[in-house]
């Protein structure tokens, strides 16, 4: 008679490296991340260079996004450190639109990673938020594939102080520039450091 209990360290082992090697094809290195940063690049790339010009024709007709979003330009906005809110004085208050962004050496435009709204400016950053978790998971990715980062907030305060103004702002925001970090867009860009992550937890 066999002893099954050979078979089964076998299957144990196997599994295993199977595991592992699914774990080696997903590892983020820095081609990976080079492109997948190339390609919302792509997209967004016309949007910082066309924020100066006339809206087109077709952009003032009522289902396209209104022109305070069309005209916005988010390299207008003063960059902040992500860790602004533990600063003793915050430099910005009250209701505002904030846009998280990346600007990769290796591309002549930045990324919008995210794009929020918030009633209070000093406090919405703080604590717990979807956004970090993405942000940790895409800064760890970097480090691990050498590539430096350049992460910073803006925030945009010429904004309605009504709440569903404003939240309506932010969704004409994210149909534009797709940012890949909000929720509405994930599923879009397909971020390979995420999927890693959920391969390995």
């Amino acid at each position: 008679m066999h002893d099954s209990r050979g078979q089964g360290e076998l299957f144990d082992k196997f599994l295993s490296a199977k595991i592992e090697n699914k774990k080696k094809e997903l590892e983020i290195n820095s081609e990976v991340l080079k492109r997948w940063q190339q390609r919302v690049q792509k997209f967004q790339h016309p949007f910082f260079i066309d924020n100066f010009k006339e809206p087109k024709q077709s952009e003032l007709f009522p289902d396209w996004p209104n022109e305070k979003v069309i005209q916005l330009n988010p390299l207008r906005l003063t960059p902040l450190p992500l860790n602004f809110w533990r600063w003793p004085n915050n430099p910005h208050q009250g209701p505002a639109i904030y846009l998280v962004m990346d600007r990769p050496e290796h591309l002549t435009t930045p990324l919008l990673l995210y794009v929020g709204e918030t009633i209070a400016a000093d406090r919405r950053w703080k604590g717990n938020h979807d956004c970090k978790t993405y942000l940790n998971a895409y800064s760890e990715a970097l480090v691990k594939a050498d590539l430096p980062r350049h992460l910073s907030i803006r925030f945009w305060t010429d904004v309605p102080k009504q709440t569903k103004e404003r939240r309506a702002l932010e969704q004409n925001l994210i149909q534009r520039w797709l940012p890949p970090f909000n929720k509405e867009t994930r599923s879009h860009w397909s971020t390979p450091f995420t999927t890693f992550e959920s391969l390995k937890t």
